[in-house]
């Protein structure tokens, strides 16, 4: 009976390692991208230039720039024909009387200036918000940097364990071909070596999907090739969340541009109690006069503000209620600010001690537990079960690694953008960790 059944689970098991062999090649052959690294650094500097969000916040930062010249500046003087008693038909030259004037209105002294003052806060507001820009964009770039990461990474343990499933099926059927295991084993790793094929297959769909979230960033194409992510060195978490929030306080962008606005209110203020103070209009003209001499007129007008003195009383109260919000808000930003790093710091830091744990515990007690398991099944000491239970542990174990380091990164480029500012990285020299051992 053995013999009659050994040659089909043969044949079987040969099909699924040429299986394998096809999907692993697939897998890793698809992209061509596979050999060449992709560097963080380059990707930041190029999605500064080439993310069309980026340009519309420049771009309405240079047109913020320029309002001040224009709203601080007089209007425009005014000249003017007036023609009186015109003969028909619409004779000018023999008009009774013919006025030229110049004029030109004058804003009381200050007016313009406050006025200038608050579209050059806006201005420094829109500035602020390039950098608030830019710091979303650099945290969305390493979001979707480590995701790619984190799927090359999850693709590179299933081709492992694709690999020993395939030594540890080779093992049954050599023992099955001797009697010492039952065809339950090697139909056990026929079954475990399907399972792997199939997340071989579906995982580079990952792959597909964090490359087309990066291109999406960088105004590519989804499918555009990208090289494969660097791995980052070992996590180190070495300040404190006090001093990241201090830092977050002093660099973050829109706490800068609040403080513009409330600048900004405090003009708007003092321009709402100046418009109680009246403005002027003053003109020349030169009379030219039919069959009489000619003469100059000179003409002077100051407008009335106190006769709608409600009105600029309740601009006042408007400008001050205003300011009032303002400074309510940067308070509201700072409290905000304060507990999205705490939320983040402690992110990381759950993120940090998983990873310590798998390099330092997990992962070394898998690796050898599923090296005593292998000799075991070798020396008839353990079984099949024992052996697969091991390897399916230690598969588990070095994806649940990978998500822990992929999870710092990710709450380190939130720590990042929250406190406005790169964070400093440990010196090569200084690293002594080396991560988990794949042997």
């Amino acid at each position: 009976m053995r013999k009659e059944i050994l040659p089909a689970i043969a044949a079987g098991l040969g099909a699924l390692v040429l299986g394998a062999c096809f999907l692993s090649s697939r897998a890793w052959a698809a992209p061509p991208e596979a050999g060449a690294p992709l560097r963080l650094a380059d990707l930041l500097v190029e999605v500064r230039g080439h993310n069309p969000g980026m340009r519309v916040a420049r771009e309405r930062s240079k047109a913020m720039a320029a309002m001040p010249a224009q709203v601080s500046a007089w209007d425009d003087p005014t000249l003017s024909y007036e023609g009186w008693n015109i003969p028909p038909p619409l004779r000018i030259e023999r008009a009774d009387n013919s006025i030229f004037k110049l004029s030109q209105k004058i804003p009381f002294p200050g007016k313009r200036r406050l006025a200038g003052e608050i579209a050059a806060y806006e201005a420094e507001q829109a500035a602020h918000q390039v950098g608030l820009v830019e710091l979303e964009l650099d945290a969305a770039v390493k979001y979707a940097y480590y995701n790619l990461w984190q799927a090359h990474q999850r693709l590179a343990v299933l081709e492992r364990e694709k690999e020993l499933l395939t030594r540890f099926a080779r093992i049954a059927e050599q023992k099955y071909v001797v009697g010492k295991a039952s065809q339950a084993d090697v139909l056990r790793a026929q079954v475990e070596l399907t399972r792997v094929l199939t997340q071989l297959q579906t995982e580079p769909l990952a792959i597909d999907s964090a490359r087309a979230e990066l291109n999406a960033l960088l105004s590519r194409a989804p499918d555009e090739p990208l090289g494969v992510p660097e791995t980052p060195p070992p996590p180190q978490l070495d300040i404190s969340a006090t001093s990241l929030a201090e830092l977050a306080l002093e660099k973050r962008p829109e706490l800068a541009a609040q403080g513009a606005a409330i600048s900004r209110e405090q003009r708007a203020v003092e321009l709402a109690d100046r418009n109680h103070l009246p403005d002027f209009e003053f003109s020349v003209g030169r009379f030219v006069n039919y069959d009489q001499s000619d003469g100059f007129g000179l003409m002077a007008s100051v407008t009335l503000p106190f006769v709608n003195a409600a009105k600029y009383e309740a601009g006042v109260a408007e400008a001050r209620a205003k300011l009032a919000v303002a400074r309510a808000e940067r308070r509201r930003l700072e409290d905000a600010l304060r507990r999205e790093v705490q939320q983040a710091f402690l992110e990381a830091r759950a993120a940090f001690l998983r990873y310590d744990l798998f390099v330092n515990t997990h992962i070394p007690q898998a690796e050898q537990a599923l090296r005593v398991a292998e000799s075991g099944y070798a020396t008839n000491e353990l079984g099949f079960l024992e052996l697969i239970d091991s390897l399916r542990r230690l598969e588990s174990v070095h994806l649940d690694y990978i998500t822990a380091q992929a999870d710092f990164e990710r709450a380190r480029a939130e720590l990042e953008r929250l406190a406005g500012t790169d964070l400093a990285r440990p010196r090569p020299g200084d690293l002594t960790e080396e991560g988990p051992p794949h042997g």
